[in-house]
Formats: structure tokens, C-alpha cells, sequence
């Protein structure tokens, strides 16, 4: 387990340096985004072995408000203990996440006779719609069936800011992030339903960013898009693929597919910061 811990860290602090200025804090690093997309966070620093104080955070925080961009801080609970405590001693909110490792093959879930599912690539028609799904899915946070639905995604894709919408466009040109859309055929539900992304380094991936239209959802779309994905990671010679989830419910459609819980991915943010719902992300 401690091997498997340590490629998953070696892997968080790979991925961001691709788009990301690393800033040193001490026992901190702080991910800095060049250019336009997702905001990161601040991490452990790899290796670092000494524990973080809450003057470490606070010194962070400082440094994210100056450069206006969210104060948001990610690590795996097992492998930083105390992180926790002190974040929220500094006055953030924890969020304690099941942290999940595909075991074996994944297990495909049935689709849908209206419902078809794909890798996306640079040259599909409906990208600012797959794109869409995110906002509109992680709006509604949980596995809660809802009303929002095509009509809420449409509205979302014609205001997607054009940076981010290219930053992410790259992503699939480069292969950086591998995304899969499941897609309704015709009928109330026609277009991208439920969308998903991959991300990998150092023969590790992370499944990132499922989420699935409310109006759209107990119909095993989420499984779906996760073992295709999965399954394209491991096609691609990627041995540990991995994933956080919201929750014990939602751990609950990975473990479906074949995943099990093997420690615990937290984030922290100020509480209105998390309240509003934003989804931090690559």
C-alpha cells in the first residue's frame, strides 16, 4: 500500500507541472496555472517530511489571494496525517474524500438502448456541448435525479469562456486529458448526457470530472463513462488508474466498475468557498 500511496504522490505533483508554476512554501507547493483553464492548489511538497503548521497555511492562502485565484488545498489524508487539523485550525473547510484504486479489469455497465458512448476527439461536432455537461452536472452535486437537462446545457455551452474552452480543446489535441461523453441518440435527452476526463503521468491515472445531467442520471451513464475511460488507460499501458469520489454514494458506482477504496483524498477551502460549488479541476 505504501508503494502504491507514493506513485499516486509522485503522480500530484507531476500533473500540474505541465501547465502550472511550482512555488515553493516549505513544506508546501503551490501550483500556479499558466495561462487560462482550471485553477490548481496547493499541495504537500513531494518528499517533504516534516509536518505543515498553520502558519505554513496561512502564509499559502496569502499568496493565492494575492494572485486572485482560489485558496484550495489537496492531499491524500493517509500519507499527510495532521494535514487536516491544521487546515481546519487555520479556518478552512475539510472535505474528506474516498480515494479509490481500479483492482483487476473494469467491469462494463450496460447502456441504454438510446444511449451510445465514445471517446471525444478534437474533431467532434458537439464539443462546447460535451463540455457543458461539467458545469451543469456539478451544479447539482450527489447522485440526486433532477430537472436540469439538455436545456440547461445548451445555455451553459454558449457561455463557456473562451479561454477555458480552449485550454481544454488543447487538452485533446496534446492528449494530455483523455475524455469520454455518453450520448442520448434523439428524444428529450439527445446530445451529451454524461461526460468524464482522464489525466496521467508516470504510468498512473486519475479519472477526473464525471459528472452526468440530473435529468439524465440513475441510468448507469456515470459507470459507463468510468470503465471506458478506465479501460482506454489501461489500452494505453497506464497501470494504476485511480479516482476520488464525492462520497460514500457516489464511491459506491466506482465500486461497480471494479474499484476499491484505499485511503482518503481531502480538500480544503474557506467555507464560503465551498459552498458555492465550485469545482476545482484541470
Amino acid at each position: 500500500m505504501s508503494a502504491l500511496l507514493a506513485a499516486i504522490e509522485r503522480f500530484y505533483d507531476a500533473v500540474p507541472r505541465w501547465r502550472a508554476d511550482a512555488e515553493d512554501h516549505g513544506p508546501l507547493t503551490l501550483f500556479v496555472r499558466r495561462g487560462d483553464g482550471w485553477p490548481y492548489y496547493a499541495r504537500p511538497a513531494l518528499g517533504h517530511p516534516g509536518p505543515v503548521s498553520v502558519e505554513d497555511v496561512a502564509a499559502v492562502r496569502a499568496r493565492q489571494r494575492e494572485l486572485s485565484i482560489p485558496e484550495a488545498f489537496e492531499w491524500v489524508l493517509e500519507t499527510t496525517p495532521g494535514l487536516d487539523a491544521t487546515a481546519e485550525a487555520a479556518g478552512l473547510h475539510v472535505r474528506r474524500c474516498p480515494l479509490l484504486v481500479l483492482c483487476g479489469e473494469p467491469h462494463q455497465t450496460p447502456l441504454p438502448e438510446d444511449v451510445s458512448l465514445s471517446i471525444v476527439t478534437a474533431q467532434d461536432p458537439d464539443l462546447a456541448a460535451v463540455q457543458a455537461v461539467a458545469p451543469v452536472a456539478f451544479g447539482v452535486l450527489d447522485t440526486a435525479v433532477g430537472p436540469a437537462g439538455p436545456a440547461e446545457r445548451e445555455a451553459a455551452a454558449a457561455v463557456l469562456p473562451a479561454g477555458q474552452a480552449a485550454a481544454w480543446h488543447a487538452s485533446l489535441i496534446e492528449g494530455t486529458l483523455v475524455h469520454a461523453a455518453a450520448r442520448g441518440r434523439e428524444g428529450a435527452l439527445a446530445g451529451p448526457l454524461c461526460t468524464g476526463s482522464y489525466q496521467h503521468a508516470l504510468d498512473v491515472a486519475e479519472i477526473v470530472g464525471v459528472g452526468t445531467l440530473p435529468a439524465a442520471r440513475g441510468r448507469g451513464l456515470a459507470a459507463a463513462v468510468t470503465a471506458v475511460l478506465a479501460r482506454h488507460a489501461l489500452d494505453a499501458g497506464l497501470r494504476t488508474v485511480f479516482l476520488s469520489a464525492q462520497n460514500d454514494r457516489v464511491a459506491r458506482v466506482y465500486e461497480r466498475v471494479g474499484f476499491r477504496r484505499v485511503a482518503t483524498a481531502c480538500i480544503a477551502e474557506p467555507p464560503a468557498q465551498a459552498e458555492s460549488g465550485a469545482v476545482l479541476g484541470t
